[in-house]
């Protein structure tokens, strides 16, 4: 047995060293054979597929395609929306390969696209026409087959290839609902949500709220041109606006456009070589616009611009000195709160419904020629029958002012008395010019705020012009200058709005005057200098601060959009007058115009009323001017109106300041209570009266 168990032995283990042997040789052999297959590919990858593998690589590249933020909201002072956008979903395309594939043909060596690329655009120019049919809104304009194939630029006449084409604005909730869940069976298709911009149809201060133009039609306003230089030095940086982006062109929609804007997102698309898109990569999603409040009460902006055109038709029907006036047919007011700088109220009328930009033309304007704001610049959404422009010479509102210089300069006292005889003159003896007085009136024994009060052009001359000119000689015309300025009439008022322009100053021209002498004389009576609106107010205002020139503002405050304050805007001195307090009060007491617009009144108030002449047709025309302050003590508001060719200023400008000076009353309260809350607590107290003696009856 144990032979048998050694012969048995040794035969398997010889089998077990063969098998081995076997195994071996096999693992060795297919290593090879691997190995073999790996340099075969590495050779091929490197000397067949290289050059292409690598023109493939060099030729790759993304591209950013920005995505518009919504723009922020423009609001009243008591939270009214006046500037809005709301969002809307959009239908996108991105062109592949597949749309836009082409040949050349052979015998002709023109190129077009290939037969499958024409059928694939085709047919899902046809499946959207359906599905817009199918789930659109039932009363939208339907959309042909040949309008969608036009919005997919298939010859990149309007974008590159990469950029994504919009075929439809506003899709139905089914609409969105459909290409959402179907996104697999439309590849290039996106829902995008984009914004439009709508604004309060009541036409609140739309001059000063602005207006939107698109990206690509705004590149004259210096703003935009430094944004499109800076995309071409650096596409990187976050700026790149969009061709067909909204954006601020004038009024506070431009000159808050940064802040409104908000910050744009963007998708980063893969291109081929042909830049085409492959695929979107990443997509960052916009970051919406901040709220800009203004200052404005929307119900004393309505109320004033209904002032404007109600006095203005009345003009056209009533006889004023003898006669109607029916090229008064513009009108400007401005209402500024004295302690704050808040400008409550800008009317420049006509207006215009500024919803009419909101598709990217003003085609649907017809009857105006011009759409700036008026109370800052000459030009407005309109011009007088004589094509007068809004900034008019200030006429005897200077006045206030003529005084202020006599008496700071020392050519008189407040002590002083004067005898206006109606008539004065200037210049060389033999040749010398007459200044009469408004109507010829002769006032007779005046100190110099009887000589505010009664609007003397003769005690100007007398006292200030020809005074000033004494003591300075041309001199005089810097001396007279400064003091202009530093009341905010010829330089820039601070307000927060574009284009402000800083008046026309006639007193500098020496030619055209004649003299020095007779630049100052008629400068101290209101004939040298044409100024807006805006810079009337702002003077009034420094008249009532005792010559703290406040910054007018617009804006408030800007929220971000969950509403958190960013930014406020509080009061700012620009600039103080140091003057007597006594020089204040004899101005301020002369301040008194009689002007029966405010009978019944219920406030003492500083006014002024001014009446410019202007020629026309070889006839002189009369603009209406007018600006004061109330409460004459302790004031709260500024008001200044100008209605070109409206005659006397007591007769067309100073009916407009009575009812802003209500308006703010009865909102804010020129004592400081509103008079709305008067009435509605006397109104609650009469309810509540009345129930119990009801339930005393029962």
């Amino acid at each position: 047995m144990s032979l048998f168990r050694k012969q048995g032995s040794t035969s398997d283990e010889t089998n077990g060293k063969s098998t081995l042997a076997l195994r071996i040789n096999v693992f060795f052999f297919s290593t090879f054979i691997i190995f073999c297959v790996i340099i075969i590919r590495l050779a091929v990858l490197q000397f067949v597929e290289g050059p292409t593998l690598t023109e493939v690589e060099t030729n790759r590249d993304t591209k950013d395609v920005p995505l518009a933020a919504m723009r922020g909201s423009i609001l009243a002072a008591g939270g009214e929306k006046i500037a809005f956008s709301t969002p809307v979903q959009s239908l996108y395309i991105t062109l592949t390969k597949e749309y836009t594939a082409k040949k050349t043909d052979k015998d002709t060596g023109k190129t077009d696209f290939t037969p499958e690329a024409k059928a694939k655009a085709d047919q899902l120019a046809a499946d959207l026409v359906d599905k817009f049919n199918r789930l659109g809104d039932p009363g939208e304009q339907k959309m042909t087959v040949e309008e969608v194939k036009d919005s997919f630029d298939l010859e990149f006449r309007k974008y590159n290839g990469y950029t994504p084409r919009r075929i439809k604005v506003g899709l139905s909730s089914r609409e969105v609902a459909y290409f959402m869940e179907h996104k697999d069976e439309y590849p290039g298709l996106e829902v995008v949500e984009e914004n439009v911009r709508h604004y309060d149809k009541d036409k609140v201060a739309v001059q000063s709220v602005g207006y939107i133009k698109l990206f690509k039609n705004s590149n004259s306003l210096p703003i935009y041109q430094n944004v499109l230089n800076a995309m071409k030095k650096d596409p990187a940086a976050g700026l790149t606006y969009k061709d067909d982006e909204f954006v601020g062109f004038d009024g506070l929609e431009l000159q808050y456009q940064r802040e409104l804007r908000g910050q744009n997102g963007y998708q980063e698309i893969s291109i081929n070589p042909q830049n085409m898109a492959e695929k979107v990569e990443k997509v960052v999603p916009p970051i919406k616009g901040n709220d800009i409040w203004m200052t404005i009460n929307k119900n004393v902006q309505l109320k004033t611009q209904q002032a404007i055109t109600d006095q203005i038709k009345w003009l056209h029907t009533h006889p004023v000195q003898g006669k109607t006036h029916p090229n008064a047919i513009t009108g400007y007011a401005v209402a500024m709160e004295v302690d704050t700088g808040n400008i409550v109220a800008m009317a420049s009328m006509p207006d215009y419904d500024t919803n009419a930009w909101t598709d990217g033309s003003i085609s649907k304007i017809l009857d105006i020629t011009n759409y700036q704001n008026g109370t800052i610049t000459p030009f407005s959404s309109g011009r007088s029958g004589n094509n007068f422009e809004s900034t008019v010479l200030m006429g005897s509102t200077v006045k206030p002012l003529s005084v202020l210089i006599g008496l700071n300069e020392g050519l008189f006292r407040t002590t002083d008395w004067y005898t206006d005889r109606g008539i004065t003159s200037f210049g060389k003896a033999g040749h010398e010019t007459k200044v009469r007085n408004a109507s010829g009136h002769v006032y007779g024994r005046m100190d110099p705020a009887l000589a505010i009060e009664h609007s003397s052009n003769v005690f100007m001359v007398d006292m200030v012009g020809k005074r000033l000119y004494e003591k300075y000689a041309s001199k005089g015309i810097d001396v007279w200058d400064k003091y202009m300025k530093e009341f905010g009439l010829g330089v820039s008022t601070g307000v927060d709005l574009p284009n402000e322009f800083l008046g026309r100053i006639n007193y500098t021209n020496l030619k055209a005057a004649g003299s020095a002498q007779a630049a100052l004389v008629y400068a101290s009576f209101g004939q040298q200098g044409a100024y807006t609106t805006l810079q009337l107010a702002q003077y009034a205002s420094t008249l009532a601060n005792k010559g703290e020139r406040i910054q007018p503002h617009l804006v408030s405050k800007i929220t971000d959009p969950s509403g958190k304050v960013v930014k406020t805007f509080g009061r700012e001195v620009l600039n103080t007058v140091k003057m007597d307090d006594a020089y204040w009060n004899e101005v301020k007491r002369g301040m008194n115009s009689d002007v029966s617009a405010f009978d019944g009144f219920p406030y003492d108030f500083a006014r002024k009323t001014g009446t410019s002449q202007q020629a026309a047709r070889g006839d002189l025309k009369d603009n209406g001017v007018f600006i004061a302050y109330a409460p004459r003590e302790n004031p709260k508001l500024a008001v200044a109106v100008v209605i070109p060719e409206g005659g006397f200023g007591s007769n067309s400008a100073a009916p407009v300041a009575r009812k802003i000076f209500d308006a703010y009353d009865w909102e804010y309260g020129l004592d400081g209570v509103p008079k709305k809350s008067l009435q509605q607590q006397s109104a609650g107290q009469s309810g509540s009266s009345g129930e119990s003696g009801a339930t005393g009856t029962n």
